[in-house]
């Protein structure tokens, strides 16, 4: 009788939450169907889905959207791009930082913070340039805040040994306190590099923003969003199992 053989087990090459991947297909796809559109629609549905300071100053009604994008451009400005190297810039590194946030909260935690840093990023923009009348789009405020609550918890996974644990086991990496994470060298380190590359970009090179330029402040407002307020998001590690005492 033939010896039976066990497959090796094999991990998967690409290992990435469904909610992250249903994320980016979404700002394929809208990206995807504006390319369909005459020029005039497609700057109208763009405008409708910005978040636009202006609205906010008494002129929503003169904006595409009206009110009701007052409302839903919180939201809706982080579907949508300014062109495809916008995109797949934001794409790529919302999977790599969205990733390793969706493995360790789960799918509607994942989402929460999405929204919320997304939200906050805007929400700075505006307190810059309240009342204008320029669009904010992308989901680089967003992006910005999963980089900025990666950082709660990355270097710890290194002082672990090993970053491979925040795939295979991302709930046993210690969520760093924020009292910690705000003394932490390397975190500041990564902070200011990631301030500096901002403040380039938008000032240092001239032409390196594009045409539409960089929104450095909502950069600025994600990231420290999901820096200082992770620990809202991460849910309690879990506790762990002890064997019941037998009393002799």
């Amino acid at each position: 009788m033939e010896p039976q053989l066990h497959q090796p087990h094999r991990e998967p090459i690409f290992n990435v939450p469904g909610s992250v991947v249903a994320l980016i297909g979404i700002f394929v796809a809208i990206h995807a169907v504006r390319q369909f559109l005459p020029i005039n629609e497609d700057d109208w549905l763009t405008i409708a889905l910005a978040f636009v300071p202006a609205r906010y100053a008494g002129f929503a009604d003169q904006i595409p959207g009206g009110e009701l994008a007052s409302w839903t451009s919180w939201i809706t400005h982080m579907f949508v791009h300014g062109d495809g190297i916008h995109l797949m810039f934001n794409s790529v590194w919302f999977l790599a930082f969205g990733g390793a946030i969706a493995m360790r909260v789960g799918t509607v935690r994942f989402l929460a913070l999405t929204a919320f840093t997304g939200i906050i990023g805007a929400a700075t923009f505006m307190g810059f340039h309240w009342g204008a009348g320029v669009p904010v789009v992308g989901a680089s405020g967003a992006v910005s805040g999963m980089m900025g609550a990666v950082m709660r918890f990355l270097f710890s996974a290194i002082d672990m040994g090993s970053i491979s644990v925040l795939r295979e086991r991302p709930r046993s990496v210690p969520l760093m306190r924020l009292t910690r994470a705000l003394s932490d060298k390397r975190v500041l380190a990564v902070t200011a590099i990631y301030l500096l590359l901002n403040a380039v970009t938008a000032f240092g090179i001239p032409g390196l923003a594009g045409e539409g330029g960089i929104a450095w402040e909502a950069h600025l407002g994600g990231y420290l969003a999901g820096l200082l307020c992770f620990g809202f998001f991460d849910p309690a590690p879990p506790r762990p199992r002890f064997e019941p005492r037998i009393v002799h």
